[in-house]
Order: C-alpha cells, then sequence, then structure tokens
C-alpha cells in the first residue's frame, strides 16, 4: 500500500478527531472537517495529487490554531515538512483578531510555496461558506470586509497554481457581487 494514501487517511482521522466538537460559524452550523476536507481536495485537484505534503497541511492547518494539537505531536505523527507547514500558516491567537489579520496580509507574500497555496484554497473555502451559510450575526459591512480581506491576503499568492486561483477568482467575484465589496 502507498504511505502516501495511509498517510492522509490518518491525517484526515486526525483532523477529524481535533475538531469533532467545532462547527463552522455558519448559519448551517456544518461539521468543521467539511472545511478542512474542501480545502484538501481543492489542492490535491489542483496539483494533480502529486504533493501529499500539501493536501496533508490542507487537512491540518487549522489544528495548531484551534486545538490541542502540538506541533511537536504533528512532526511525530506527520513528519517535519507537514508540521513546518501547519506552522507556518497558524496564526498567532494570543495577538488580537485585527493584527492577525493584518499580520496576514503583511508575511503572507514572504511565505513558502506550499503556504501560499494553502492560503488561496483556505480562504476560497471561507469565501464559498460565506455565500452558501453566512455567520448569524454578521453584517453585510463585516462580509463586505471578509470579502476584502481574503483578496488581499490572496494577492501575494498569485502566479502560483491557475487552477486554484481560478477557483479562487471565482468565488470572489461571486461574493463581491453578492455583498457588495
Amino acid at each position: 500500500m502507498d504511505n502516501d494514501v495511509v498517510k492522509l487517511s490518518q491525517a484526515a482521522d486526525y483532523a477529524a478527531r481535533q475538531h469533532s466538537a467545532q462547527r463552522r460559524k455558519g448559519a448551517r452550523a456544518e461539521p468543521y472537517v467539511n472545511h478542512l476536507t474542501e480545502v484538501a481536495a481543492m489542492l490535491a485537484e489542483a496539483t494533480d495529487g502529486a504533493d501529499p505534503v500539501l493536501v496533508m497541511g490542507g487537512l491540518l492547518h487549522d489544528t495548531l490554531e484551534d486545538t490541542d494539537a502540538t506541533y511537536e505531536d504533528l512532526v511525530a505523527r506527520f513528519g517535519p515538512e507537514v508540521a513546518a507547514l501547519v506552522a507556518e500558516v497558524t496564526d498567532d491567537k494570543s495577538l488580537p483578531k485585527d493584527v492577525r489579520k493584518r499580520l496576514q496580509i503583511e508575511k503572507t507574500p514572504s511565505k513558502s510555496r506550499r503556504a501560499k497555496l494553502l492560503k488561496i484554497a483556505d480562504k476560497t473555502s471561507n469565501l464559498q461558506s460565506l455565500m452558501h451559510s453566512p455567520p448569524a450575526g454578521w453584517t453585510e459591512e463585516r462580509l463586505r470586509d471578509y470579502v476584502v480581506w481574503a483578496a488581499d491576503v490572496v494577492r501575494s499568492c498569485r502566479g502560483l497554481n491557475a487552477k486554484l486561483e481560478a477557483r479562487f477568482d471565482a468565488a470572489y467575484d461571486t461574493a463581491r457581487r453578492r455583498f457588495g465589496a
């Protein structure tokens, strides 16, 4: 059996267990794992399955930020490449939200190719979720601000993968029209 398939399956299982009690912010309150698998699927499709480390990073990208998972645990389970990628896209939750958002815009240009691809897929998934199931209590202004911010983060990720960028552009254009951004 291909070791990559085993590792991908283990990453999906680990992510699902780590996020099992979490739901998306949207009105549908979908299981959070739906977001993780959507991001991973986008990355797999965009790279024609050629980068299992990136796909595992997609599955695990929120574990350090939103669960009790540790970097050391990710290294032990999935190796240093996967752990480093997850750490690279992890926000410092000790900072205020507005600072974290600003830092994503400022620091994304210096991220690795994989981290940038993951950012595109993550923002695409989030925009699609906003359109299908906007978070309860979010004003039109907050929705518009998110759409603009997502585009600002992705701007420095351009030129790496036409398929992924086209998916983001489609989601962005639809969200922009819907929310007037």
